[in-house]
């Protein structure tokens, strides 16, 4: 007796051979190592954040950047009174963080031409070198100058004058700033050195100081800005003979 045979439909097949194939790929995907987690992209550089500076270059200053007060010195580099008080101020700003020094060319014309060449130079030195290297300039053109406008010494040259400080000396940058730091002085009735402006960063009031104001009289000054920020909207001036000496 002869078995009938009953030929497979074509959709059999069709659906036969897709689930040899998800069998075979199955199997396949069983076989192979497992990926490893992805790892989190490190920050590049580029997105790394950078603390915000202070661009050097003027007014430059002296002390913490946070300070509240500020003693503003309008002062000429060639004034033997300003060339005494600079290493007594620069002290005393040392020992209260909580005040900054903030210098304002003022070269008096009796001074002069010798009073702007020193402010040119100091402007030119910082201008290349930053907040630290004018005040290291002003430091030594005090202590190098022969003072009352007589200048510093025939042929004596600032110890390592870089280019960038030499090409500034070759322009007329330096000598704009000195004209208008001596113009905003003369516009505020300031005409000798050293003049001392005392701010107060939190109230926006000032003291206008003559002299070279010393020691507790400079802390006295201070303890009667904050002292009035609330009450007396205007400035005042208060002469140097009614203040008294800093502690040495």
């Amino acid at each position: 007796m002869r078995i009938p045979r009953f030929a497979p439909s074509r959709t059999v097949l069709i659906v036969a051979l897709l689930v040899a194939a998800a069998l075979t790929t199955a199997a396949w995907l069983g076989l192979q190592p497992p990926s490893p987690p992805a790892e989190p992209a490190s920050p590049s550089a580029e997105a790394t954040p950078t603390p915000a500076t202070a661009p050097a270059g003027p007014p430059w200053r002296y002390g913490r950047a946070d300070a509240r007060f500020t003693v503003v010195e309008y002062a000429d580099l060639e004034c033997p009174f300003c060339r005494a008080y600079f290493a007594v101020l620069k002290r005393w700003i040392d020992a209260h963080p909580d005040v900054s020094w903030q210098w304002h060319h003022l070269p008096l014309p009796l001074h002069e031409p010798a009073a702007s060449a020193d402010a040119r130079l100091v402007e030119c030195v910082g201008e290349a070198g930053g907040q630290a290297a004018f005040w290291q300039a002003a430091e030594w053109v005090y202590t190098h100058t022969r003072g009352d406008g007589q200048g510093l010494p025939e042929g004596l040259r600032y110890p390592d004058l870089t280019p960038a400080a030499q090409q500034c000396l070759d322009s007329d940058r330096p000598d704009a700033l000195i004209r208008a730091q001596s113009a905003s002085a003369a516009q505020e009735g300031i005409k000798v050195t050293p003049t001392l402006r005392l701010q107060d960063r939190q109230s926006g009031k000032t003291l206008l100081l003559h002299g070279s104001v010393e020691g507790d009289a400079l802390l006295s000054a201070i303890d009667l800005l904050a002292a009035s920020a609330a009450a007396e909207p205007a400035s005042k001036e208060m002469p140097a003979e009614s203040l008294g000496d800093m502690p040495r």
